[in-house]
């Protein structure tokens, strides 16, 4: 009698969940090297590559580490988050179009047309990543310490004015750019919640009801990780972005000040709240 146990389906099984990350590695040690370092413009045909390589990996990691993640959840979801990543960060450069946050350089060298379509493409990878990370972050034991935090009680009367003190944020920002801009990763967040609350979809507001904040700082922390590679990878790259933002225009960590990171933090949770409002039954992310 063979007493020892069948491990190779259990091995079988953890492979088929990670190795998506493999060929997310070779995307990033591929593209990383040829971003920076390729004369003329290459960004804008290596930004959708290297970053679905991140997303891929630390998708595998969270796999790896929980047993379940995005893509091996449900890969529908995880397309389905590319798809409506770009109209959301298209949303972001409508609204950069007043207030002149960020430019690009070298996207002169393509056609109008091709430059959309590029960027486009380029913005499909913003809400995967960040929901990926935030996932990650989720995975370990020391978020557990903000599952019992200060409760919020979501009444009507809070809801109502979060919501329009973020649309008062809004319409600052798009009056008075030069002094207001830092609303722009705050008003969406205050304005989504409650909504989304009010239509019945996934919202933060439900989970601080129980003094549960692991959500929100999973999300926020998971920006910051992106945040980071964004800001290496974009550093030798071409096409690429710089900051125009009055009054923090010090102490740069790669192209962005120091204290525009801090808008990556209330950035996360505008994703979390146009996702619950475009795609309210999907699980991603689980958090």
């Amino acid at each position: 009698m063979n007493s020892k146990p069948n491990i190779a389906p259990a091995a079988n099984t953890q492979r088929a969940r990670t190795g998506h990350g493999w060929f997310g590695a070779a995307l990033i040690a591929v593209c990383w090297p040829l971003n920076w370092l390729l004369p003329g413009p290459r960004t804008a045909y290596l930004f959708f590559p290297l970053w679905l390589g991140y997303t891929l990996v630390v998708d595998a990691l969270v796999s790896k580490r929980t047993g379940s993640s995005i893509l091996t959840r449900s890969p529908k979801e995880f397309v389905l988050l590319f798809i409506l990543s770009a109209p959301a960060w298209w949303l972001f450069e409508f609204i950069n179009k007043r207030t002149q946050n960020w430019i690009y350089l070298g996207t002169e060298s393509f056609d109008p047309v091709v430059s959309h379509l590029l960027s486009t493409l380029a913005f499909s990878t913003v809400m995967p990543a960040v929901f990926v990370s935030a996932e990650l972050i989720r995975s370990f034991n020391w978020i557990e310490r903000f599952a019992r935090g200060p409760r919020v009680r979501p009444t009507g009367t809070l809801c109502a004015a979060l919501f329009f003190l973020g649309l008062a944020m809004l319409v600052l920002t798009l009056q008075w750019p030069r002094w207001f801009y830092p609303f722009v990763w705050t008003s969406l967040a205050l304005i989504l919640d409650p909504l989304n609350r009010w239509l019945g979809h996934p919202n933060l507001l439900g989970r601080l009801e129980h003094g549960d904040w692991r959500p929100v700082v999973a999300l926020c922390t998971g920006a910051l990780l992106c945040g980071f590679f964004w800001e290496l990878w974009n550093y030798y790259a071409w096409p690429k972005w710089i900051y125009r933002t009055p009054g923090a225009q010090f102490l740069h960590v790669f192209e962005m000040p120091l204290l525009g990171y801090g808008g990556y933090i209330p950035f996360a949770l505008e994703l979390y709240g146009l996702k619950s409002l475009l795609l309210p039954r999907a699980e991603a992310p689980r958090l």
